[in-house]
C-alpha cells in the first residue's frame, strides 16, 4: 500500500501517533458478504465499494464478493454472529432492509448489538416500477387499481414479506388512503434482480425496490419507473422520473447503503475500516459511482452510525406495529 494512501486513510486520526494509526492493515484477501443473490442492492454495494477500494489502494488485493442469500439477510447475519467473530477482513453489506428485519424480530435471537456498525456511504431511494409494456402509466393508475380491488396489483420485491421493499408499498398505499393493506399482494424473491426479472417477464405486475437495483433494466428499456420515493427528483439521468410526492402521494423511502463487521474485532481494525470508508466516501471515484447509480449523499460512521441504526430500528418497529405487520 502506498504512503499516500496510508496518509489518506489516517487523515481522521491526525491526533494519534502514526504507529497507533497503522497498528492494523488488511492482509491478503478481503471478503465482502452480500446477503442476497447477484443483481440486488447488497450485491451492488459489495461490488461497487470493492472496486473503488481497489482503485484507491485501500486494500492490498481484490475484494471478493460472496453472495449468501436467505431470510432477507438473516442467514448472513447469523453466519457473521456465530461463525465469523473477530474476523477483521470481513465486510458485510447492509441497508434499511437490515434494520427492518431486526426491528421486526425476524433475525431470531439476534440484535443490533451483536455486530460492529462501520458506516453508511449513500442513500438509495425506493421506486415503484412496471414492465415497459404494462398498462399502468402513472403511480395514480396503480393506486386507482388498488382502490377498486386491493388484490388487483401484485408487487415483487427482493425482501421477504414485511421487509423494506414490502413496507414501501404499504406506506404508499396507506398514504393514498387504501385501508385494506393486508390484502395487497406481495411476492418475495431472494434479490431485486430476480424480482425485476419476474416483472419484466410479465409474471408479476409491479416492482418495489431501489433505483440502483433497476439500473440495468432501465438502460435496456425493459422497466419503466412510475415513481421514485424521494423528496425531490433525483439528479442526472434519473431526473425525468417523477416523485410520488409530486403525484400527490407524500411518501419517502430512502434506503441507506453501508456495512457492518463481526463482533470482537480489534479497536485498531475497526478504526482502520471506519477511516477507509470515510476516505472512500470523499473520493472522486465514489462520487462517480453515486452519480451513475442514483445514490444520494448520506454518510455516517462509527458511533454516530451505530446510534442512527438503533434509532431507525425503533422507528421501523413502531411503523410495523401501526400497519399490523407485528403485534403489540
Amino acid at each position: 500500500m502506498t504512503t499516500a494512501r496510508r496518509l489518506l486513510i489516517s487523515a481522521s486520526l491526525a491526533a494519534t501517533s502514526v504507529t497507533q494509526a497503522h497498528a492494523f492493515e488488511p492482509e491478503g484477501k478481503v471478503e465482502c458478504l452480500a446477503p442476497a443473490d447477484p443483481g440486488g442492492g447488497w450485491d451492488f454495494t459489495c461490488r461497487s465499494v470493492g472496486t473503488v477500494m481497489e482503485d484507491l489502494e485501500l486494500v492490498p488485493r481484490s475484494v471478493q464478493t460472496v453472495n449468501m442469500p436467505g431470510a432477507s439477510g438473516g442467514v448472513a447475519y447469523a453466519h457473521v454472529v456465530s461463525k465469523r467473530e473477530g474476523d477483521d477482513q470481513l465486510l458485510v453489506a447492509a441497508s434499511t432492509a437490515t434494520t427492518t428485519r431486526l426491528a421486526q424480530g425476524q433475525f431470531q435471537g439476534l440484535d443490533a448489538e451483536m455486530v460492529n456498525w462501520i458506516g453508511a456511504l449513500g442513500a438509495d431511494y425506493g421506486i415503484i416500477a412496471v414492465a415497459d409494456d404494462a398498462p399502468y402509466q402513472s403511480l395514480q393508475d396503480v393506486v386507482d387499481a388498488l382502490q377498486n380491488d386491493p388484490q388487483a396489483v401484485t408487487f415483487a420485491g427482493g425482501s421477504s414479506k414485511g421487509g423494506w421493499d414490502h413496507l414501501k408499498v404499504l406506506m404508499m398505499a396507506q398514504e393514498a388512503g387504501i385501508s385494506d393493506l393486508p390484502h395487497i399482494k406481495y411476492l418475495s424473491y431472494t434479490g431485486g434482480g430476480e424480482a425485476m426479472t419476474q416483472v419484466v417477464g410479465g409474471h408479476v405486475n409491479a416492482f418495489t425496490g431501489d433505483i440502483s437495483e433497476a439500473q440495468g433494466f432501465l438502460e435496456s428499456g425493459d422497466l419503466r419507473v412510475l415513481a421514485v420515493l424521494s423528496d425531490e427528483r433525483l439528479p442526472g439521468e434519473f431526473s425525468d422520473i417523477p416523485t410520488a410526492k409530486e403525484q400527490g402521494i407524500d411518501v419517502v423511502g430512502p434506503n441507506w447503503r453501508g456495512f457492518y463487521m463481526p463482533a470482537d474485532i480489534s479497536d485498531e481494525a475497526e478504526q482502520y475500516w471506519i477511516d477507509a470508508m470515510d476516505s472512500l466516501y470523499t473520493s472522486e471515484e465514489w462520487k462517480t459511482v453515486m452519480r451513475q447509480n442514483g445514490l444520494m449523499p448520506f454518510h455516517m460512521s462509527a458511533g454516530e452510525f451505530e446510534t442512527f441504526v438503533k434509532e431507525q430500528i425503533d422507528d421501523i418497529e413502531t411503523l410495523s406495529k401501526d400497519i399490523g405487520l407485528i403485534q403489540e
